[in-house]
C-alpha cells in the first residue's frame, strides 16, 4: 500500500476508535448556536469533511438549526446534532464527504453467531467447499485477483499491509485526495471482502465468528471506476480491463483472476461488442474472468454484458432458503436466468450475504438502517456477491495448480458443481460451485471453441441504456468520457497486442501517470494524480463539461451492478 493509503487506514482506525468512545457518551442538549432554518426531531450524525472545510461546514450545521457536539479536527470529522430533515442539505454542502446517522455500536460476540447465519461467510465457505480447501493448505496465497469496481476502503478485514493494492483510479473522484481509491459507493469493498477478506484466523475444526473471504490469503488489485453513486462509463471499464491485461505480470504481480460484478444491457452480440471483446482478450491472456450474470430475473432472460460472452465464467445467485441442506436451495427471483442459449455457467451464494461495511458510503447511508449489523457488516444480495464467491474459488484452484488455463479452471468448476434438485435447471447452469470437489478432480484437457469476438462493434451499443447524463446531455456515440473519438477496430488491434495503454495514456488522453511510483510494486499505487491536466475543466463531450457532482441518470447505479 502507498503512504497515502497507510495514512488513510490510520486515520480511519483512529476515527473509528474516537467515534466509538464519543458515541458512548451522552450528548449535550439540543440548543442551537444559529438561526434555525430547518425544524423537526434532532438526530446525531458523524460528519466527515474535506481538509480545510471544517469551519465552513460547522457554520452550515448551525445555520441548519444544529449543534456541534464534538470536533475531531485532526481526523476531519465531527459529531453533530441536526434535525433529521436537514441531513440531505448537509450532505450536499461543499466540503462534506459523509453524513452518517449515529447508531449504537455492537461488538463481535454480542450475540451474533456466524454458524446460525445462512448468509455468513462462515457458511458460504462451508457450502462451497472452501473451508475444506483451507484445511488442505489452499487459501489463495500468491494469487492476485483484480477487482474493477467502486474502489476499496481499508476497513477491518482488508486493512492488513499488502492485502489490497491500488491500481489507477479511473473514476470521476480521482481528482479529490479525500476520495481517490476509496470506496464511496460501498460496493467494491463488499466484493473485496467476499473474495479475500481476512480476520487473521482460519478455524477449520470449530465454529468461528471471524470474517474470512473465500480466498483469505489472496491479494486484491483494486481498480476504481465508479463514483459514490455507482456512475461510470463503458470506456472507463474497458480502459481498466486493458490495464489489468498489460500489467498482469509486472514485477511482484500475478493477476490470474478478474472480478467484474456488473454489466450493461448491450445492444449487440458478443461477437462485436467492445466490452465483451476486452473481457475475452483478458481470458485469452491467461486471466480467469468471472462476471455476474445480472439481476434482471426473468425479464429479458439475456445475460448482461460481458457475461453474455460464452468464454468467460458467468455466475448466477443461489438462495440457501436459510437451511444447511442444499435440497431446498433455489435460484432467487432477481438472478438472471439466461435465454436457453447463453445461461449462467454456475451459481454461488448470493442471497443476504454478509459483507464488509463502509460507514458513510452511499449504500450505507441509503440502506444501512436495515442492512447494517454488528457495526462492521452489511447484508446484500445479488449476482455481484455470487461472482465474488466464484472469484475466490478460482484463486484457490490457481494456488493449487498455477499452470491451469482459464478454460481448465472453468471446466473444473462447472464439471464439479452440485446440481440443486429444487432449482430451475436453466437458471442454475451446471449447479452450485464446489471448489473442494474441483481441487480433487484431475486436470481436464479443456479448450473452448466458441466463435471469437472481433470487438469491432459500437461502443454506444455496449452501453445499451447504461449511459451517463450531465446537465441534461447524455454521453452517447463513439466517444469516451473525454469526448475523444473511439475506433473499435483500432482499439481491438491495440488490445490484442497489449498496446492500448502507453504509460498513462489511453485512447489519446492522459488517464493516469506515466510510470509506477518507484521501480516496483513496493509503493503499491499507480503514480498518477491528474487526468489531462489538473482537472476535468478542459474536457467536454456533446457540448457539456464535467461539473463534479452533477452526474446523474441511469448509469450503473441500479440493476447493472450485479
Amino acid at each position: 500500500m502507498d503512504l497515502a493509503a497507510s495514512m488513510q487506514r490510520t486515520r480511519t482506525a483512529a476515527l473509528a476508535a474516537v467515534v466509538a468512545l464519543l458515541l458512548a457518551l451522552p450528548l449535550c442538549g439540543g440548543g442551537t448556536l444559529g438561526g434555525s432554518s430547518t425544524t423537526g426531531p434532532q438526530q446525531s450524525y458523524l460528519l466527515r469533511v474535506d481538509d480545510g472545510a471544517m469551519a465552513a461546514v460547522t457554520s452550515r450545521v448551525q445555520s441548519l438549526g444544529g449543534t456541534v457536539q464534538h470536533r475531531l479536527g485532526g481526523l476531519g470529522a465531527a459529531v453533530v446534532r441536526i434535525p433529521a430533515s436537514a441531513a440531505h442539505s448537509l450532505r450536499s454542502t461543499a466540503g462534506v464527504l459523509g453524513v452518517t446517522p449515529d447508531s449504537p455500536l455492537q461488538l463481535l460476540g454480542s450475540g451474533y453467531s456466524a454458524s446460525a447465519d445462512a448468509g455468513s461467510m462462515y457458511n458460504v465457505a462451508q457450502v462451497t467447499g472452501a473451508r475444506k480447501a483451507w484445511a488442505s493448505g489452499l487459501t489463495g496465497s500468491g494469487v492476485d485477483v483484480a477487482l474493477i469496481d467502486s474502489g476499496v476502503t481499508p476497513v477491518a478485514g482488508l486493512d492488513d499491509a499488502g492485502k489490497v493494492v491500488n491500481g489507477p483510479d479511473l473514476s470521476f473522484e480521482s481528482q479529490n485526495s479525500g476520495t481517490r481509491y476509496l470506496d464511496t459507493f460501498g460496493h467494491g469493498t463488499f466484493m473485496a471482502g467476499i473474495i479475500a477478506g481476512y480476520d487473521g484466523t482460519l478455524s477449520n475444526g470449530s465454529l468461528s465468528d471471524t470474517y474470512n473471504g473465500v480466498a483469505p490469503n489472496a491479494r486484491v488489485i483494486s481498480l476504481k471506476v465508479a463514483d459514490a453513486h455507482g456512475n461510470t462509463d463503458v470506456s472507463q471499464v474497458i480502459a481498466a480491463i486493458d490495464w489489468v491485461v498489460q500489467h498482469r505480470k509486472d514485477p511482484g504481480m500475478n493477476i490470474r483472476v478478474l472480478n467484474l460484478s456488473f454489466g450493461t444491457p448491450s445492444m449487440q452480440s458478443y461477437l462485436l461488442d467492445p466490452l465483451s471483446y476486452a473481457a475475452e482478450v483478458a481470458w485469452r491472456k491467461g486471466i480467469v474472468v468471472v462476471v455476474s450474470a445480472g439481476n434482471d430475473g426473468t425479464g429479458t432472460g439475456k445475460l448482461l454484458n460481458p457475461a453474455q460472452d460464452p468464454y468467460v465464467l458467468s455466475v448466477g445467485a443461489e438462495d440457501s432458503a436459510g437451511t444447511p441442506s442444499i435440497g431446498d436451495d433455489t435460484i432467487p427471483a432477481f438472478s438472471t436466468r439466461g435465454d436457453g442459449v447463453r445461461n449462467p455457467d454456475v451459481v454461488a451464494p448470493g442471497k443476504s450475504l454478509q459483507g464488509l461495511r463502509v460507514a458513510g458510503s452511499y449504500i450505507d447511508t441509503q440502506y444501512g438502517g436495515t442492512a447494517a449489523f454488528e457495526g462492521r457488516y452489511f447484508r446484500g444480495s445479488g449476482t455481484s456477491q455470487a461472482a465474488a464467491v466464484v472469484s475466490g474459488a478460482a484463486a484457490l484452484l490457481l494456488q493449487q495448480r498455477p499452470s491451469l488455463t482459464p478454460d481448465q479452471v472453468k471446466a473444473l468448476l462447472t464439471s464439479t458443481a452440485t446440481t440443486l434438485p429444487a432449482a430451475d435447471e436453466q437458471a442454475q447452469g451446471n449447479g452450485l460451485v464446489n471448489v473442494n470437489m474441483a481441487i480433487w478432480s484431475p486436470t481436464p484437457a479443456a479448450k473452448q471453441l466458441f466463435p471469437v469476438s472481433t470487438g469491432t462493434g459500437s461502443l454506444d451499443g455496449a452501453r445499451g441504456t447504461a449511459k451517463l447524463v450531465l446537465g441534461g446531455v447524455t454521453l452517447s456515440g463513439e466517444k469516451d468520457i473525454f469526448g475523444k473519438a473511439y475506433s473499435s477496430t483500432l482499439h481491438a488491434t491495440q488490445e490484442a497486442t497489449e498496446t492500448s495503454w502507453a504509460g498513462g495514456t489511453w485512447n489519446g488522453s492522459s488517464w493516469a501517470g506515466s510510470s509506477w511510483a518507484g521501480s516496483s510494486w513496493a509503493t503499491g499505487v499507480w503514480d498518477g494524480s491528474s487526468w489531462a491536466g489538473s482537472s476535468w475543466a478542459g474536457s467536454s463531450w456533446a457540448g457539456s463539461s464535467w461539473a463534479g457532482s452533477s452526474w446523474a441518470g441511469s448509469s450503473w447505479a441500479t440493476g447493472t451492478w450485479g
